[in-house]
């Protein structure tokens, strides 16, 4: 099972990434960069459809709801009318799911790939060697020059900017997809899912090599171009406002304060 992995997957994706290095003045980073974006555009179909299945499951949200709440106690019924409500819309349930099941292998591939072509001791090149093509291309980019941006892309980024990218990108692309919760509690939790995603990403980056943390961020920024136009905008991501409310202006009928005990008063004398 592993050398089919091997075979089919993981060698074509890394000699690949080798080679484009070697294309682009051998910079391995934007070799990572370029491959994360091609990649993208390949899956860019399976992305569209997973995309909008996502956006018609939400839509639904509301009368799924309505229909957990009236058929709690009968869990049959709740999946006869919950299967009703996929057909009579047209969405299959499932819908969101093959598309990410798809794109995962390649997803890994790239992230191992990245991995292994960032060999920094022996034994690491003694391991990318089994997996390399003999292509002269491949050949004369071994050792990969790691520099990129003041960055080594095989140890973590010293200045934690990566890190707070990956964080703030996967943030943005997962509130622009996160629909606000009806109550207290489902607000609460959604919140807190929303956050634990991109921190804990946020966290591996410091720990990563940093030629990851870029792929990550370039990922993740594609992602919000792709879920920008294909959902029709920024979706359920607002930024908090920080302006003042302004204060309601005091009716013009009715007598001021100072008005109203200068009254009292002159009662008082009479």
């Amino acid at each position: 099972m592993v050398d089919i992995w091997n075979v089919a997957i993981l060698d074509p994706v890394l000699n690949g990434l080798i080679a484009l290095s070697q294309v682009l003045w051998g910079n391995f980073g934007l070799a990572i960069i370029t491959l994360t974006i091609v990649v993208r555009i390949i899956l860019m179909p399976l992305t569209f459809k997973q995309t909008q299945s996502t956006k018609a499951m939400q839509s639904l949200q509301p009368k799924l709801q309505e229909i957990q709440k009236k058929y709690a106690r009968d869990q049959k019924k709740l999946q006869q009318e919950m299967m009703r409500l996929y057909k009579e819309a047209g969405i299959n349930p499932l819908g969101c799911m093959w598309p990410m099941l798809i794109q995962m292998p390649i997803w890994i591939a790239l992230y191992q790939s990245i991995m292994q072509a960032l060999a920094a001791t022996p034994e690491n090149l003694l391991i990318l060697s089994q997996h390399l093509y003999q292509w002269d291309m491949v050949d004369q980019a071994i050792p990969l020059n790691e520099n990129f941006l003041g960055l080594k892309l095989s140890q973590p980024d010293p200045t934690m900017i990566l890190a707070i990218l990956v964080g703030l990108s996967m943030w943005v692309q997962q509130k622009m997809v996160t629909p606000p919760a009806t109550d207290a509690k489902q607000q609460q939790m959604s919140s807190m899912t929303t956050m634990m995603m991109p921190m804990m990403f946020a966290f591996f980056t410091l720990s990563f090599p940093s030629g990851l943390a870029l792929y990550w961020v370039v990922s993740n920024i594609i992602g919000i171009i792709i879920q920008y136009f294909v959902g029709g905008g920024w979706g359920y991501f607002t930024l908090p406002s920080f302006r003042p409310q302004p204060q309601a202006a005091a009716p013009q009928n009715q007598p001021s304060k100072a008005l109203k005990e200068g009254n009292e008063k002159k009662k008082g004398q009479n």
